[in-house]
């Protein structure tokens, strides 16, 4: 049996993603460790830990590194919720930033929402009663 553990995504400012990810999307900080000879910090955040059988995201904060290209491979992080609306409410009272206001994707009736994280990073928020049949 496999199990998908993390995500890793590199983080320019470890306190502002620490803080996005647990006061503005309700996640916890699970752990956090640092490597002084190789001059990096690694931040666990989840809704639960890996034991559970939950995937979490592991933010890498290389401490001589201001920022990053994110490319054009990498899409987007997804996360399920009971009700996009008032989770958007909730996260634009709490500072954080709605680059796609809740509502159904186009050509489809599936509610989601795009949230940007302090590195530009987007997470999609998708209505859990519709998360397990796919976009359409």
């Amino acid at each position: 049996m496999s199990q998908l553990l993390h995500t890793m995504i590199r983080v320019a400012n470890l306190d502002k993603s620490i803080h996005f990810y647990t006061q503005i999307m309700g996640m916890k900080l699970l752990r956090k460790s640092e490597n002084s000879e190789y001059r990096y910090t690694l931040a666990f955040v989840g809704f639960d830990d890996e034991s559970s059988g939950s995937a979490v995201i592991e933010l890498t904060y290389n401490w001589d590194t201001n920022g990053y290209d994110l490319g054009t491979g990498f899409g987007h992080l997804a996360f399920g919720e009971d009700d996009i609306y008032s989770r958007c409410e909730a996260i634009e009272q709490a500072g954080g930033k709605i680059v796609r206001a809740p509502g159904p994707v186009a050509g489809g009736s599936t509610e989601i929402a795009f949230v940007e994280d302090p590195d530009g990073y987007k997470i999609e928020l998708i209505q859990m009663s519709a998360a397990q049949k796919g976009l359409g």
